[in-house]
């Protein structure tokens, strides 16, 4: 960001005593972080674990208990002056909050890792929503239309209000929620004006080519779709799991039953484009396919390893191929690993990400929460394949240029192809 030097000097003087926000909140900062171990301590039976498990080793109680190495009283006097030199001389007042929010960010953005990161209370129950696969709402994917400053509608989640009214089209644009203008807010801005409380009602204005409309809808608890299945020919059976939610294992699960009970011969599995998830959700779905062995463990800074094994009862008979990508990551690399070490299927596509890494989340007494990377998984052969990724047994490109022009998934039809020559 380019800045404006208007030549203004400043002393840096002690001001005036007087009782500011921050005067207050830098006491507040050093009780915070002096009771921090108490509170972690506290939440962490109640903790909400993404991925990977946190052990209370004599060396973590040190650390928590311990003070801390970097809010000292030189760093307490530097926010102090901060605060001042704000509240003298930025052009608008400020929220006091978002400059508190900004100092907890901030914390967490110094460690370097993109995935340590602060919610605040409102966040983290959107976050929550997220990993449970389920959200109140209308029931329809918004994306951002940069050129007009609107939300447009994408697509619609079946079992939504807004699929339902049959008024709404996909590429229509909302430019009002319940009469405010959206124009030129975030996406999540405007998401969060059309999400609320099951049974009550949003009223949005939206334009398209039959000119512009309102409609209003009533909110639903609804579970987002994370499975996507269907037969192929020649008893080929086709699941994709776009993501490991807490609603995905019993999805996958009715997947795979109706496809067992269809006879199926082969399997394709697709997890292109998979961000990853909820450990424990891509274990137990591996338990529904995988032999009798470990599935994958995980290991911290303090040498704690947990495991995540499988007893083999549900040892997948059929040939099976997995789809991956670039897109391919955590969770989803997980389960690619797995089935690669046990040689039980075959992976085709490109290499995945290469996130090997395990972040667990750390609810705080003010309903805010913290996630955090606490150690590193590796496929049952032993491998992490942080910043390496996964290479596939069949190296097969996407071909973007012939699925735009007749919606041609080669890399799909290579699996098919595959999987006929095993069944035959």
């Amino acid at each position: 960001m380019n800045e404006t030097n208007n030549n203004v000097t400043v002393e840096n003087k002690p001001a005036k005593k007087k009782v500011t926000f921050w005067s207050v909140f830098k006491y507040f900062l050093v009780f915070f972080l002096g009771s921090f171990a108490g509170t972690v301590i506290s939440v962490l039976f109640i903790v909400l674990i993404v991925m990977g498990v946190l052990g209370l080793n004599q060396d973590r109680l040190a650390k928590l208990a311990g003070k801390s190495d970097f809010v000292t009283d030189k760093t307490l006097e530097k926010i102090d002056t901060l605060e001042k030199y704000i509240d003298a001389y930025y052009y608008e007042d400020v929220d006091k909050e978002d400059l508190e929010n900004g100092l907890f960010y901030g914390i967490m953005n110094g460690v370097g890792d993109p995935y340590t990161v602060y919610y605040t209370p409102e966040e983290y129950e959107d976050m929550k929503a997220s990993w449970n696969g389920n959200y109140e709402g209308i029931g329809a994917y918004l994306k951002m239309n940069q050129d007009y400053g609107y939300p447009q509608i994408e697509s619609f989640i079946d079992g939504g209000a807004a699929k339902e009214s049959g008024a709404i089209k996909e590429g229509d644009f909302i430019v009002a929620v319940d009469g405010e203008e959206v124009y030129g807010q975030t996406l999540d801005e405007v998401v969060s004006k059309i999400r609320g409380p099951e049974g009550t009602t949003v009223t949005l204005t939206l334009e398209g080519d039959a000119g512009k409309y309102d409609v209003t809808l009533e909110r639903r608890k609804i579970d987002t779709p994370t499975i996507k299945y269907e037969a192929k020919e020649d008893g080929i059976w086709y699941i994709q799991i776009t993501e490991f939610d807490s609603v995905t294992t019993d999805q996958f699960r009715d997947a795979y039953k109706e496809a067992k009970e269809a006879d199926m011969k082969g399997l394709i599995i697709d997890l292109r484009g998979n961000p990853g998830g909820n450990l424990d959700v891509v274990v137990d779905i591996c338990r529904e396919i995988l032999p009798k062995g470990m599935i994958v463990y995980t290991e911290d800074k303090y040498g704690q390893r947990n495991e995540y094994k499988c007893n083999g009862d549900n040892e997948i008979d059929v040939p099976l191929v997995v789809l991956i990508d670039g897109g391919s990551a955590s969770a989803s690399e997980i389960m690619a690993g797995a089935i690669k070490d046990y040689g039980i299927g075959t992976l085709i596509g490109t290499k995945t990400y290469g996130k090997g890494i395990v972040q667990s989340i750390i609810p705080l007494t003010d309903g805010s929460a913290i996630k955090i990377t606490t150690s590193k998984y590796y496929t049952p052969n032993g491998n992490n394949i942080h910043k390496i990724g996964i290479e596939p047994d069949e190296e097969v490109t996407f071909d973007s240029d012939k699925y735009l022009e007749d919606e041609t998934d080669n890399q799909l039809d290579y699996a098919m192809d595959y999987l006929k020559d095993l069944i035959d």
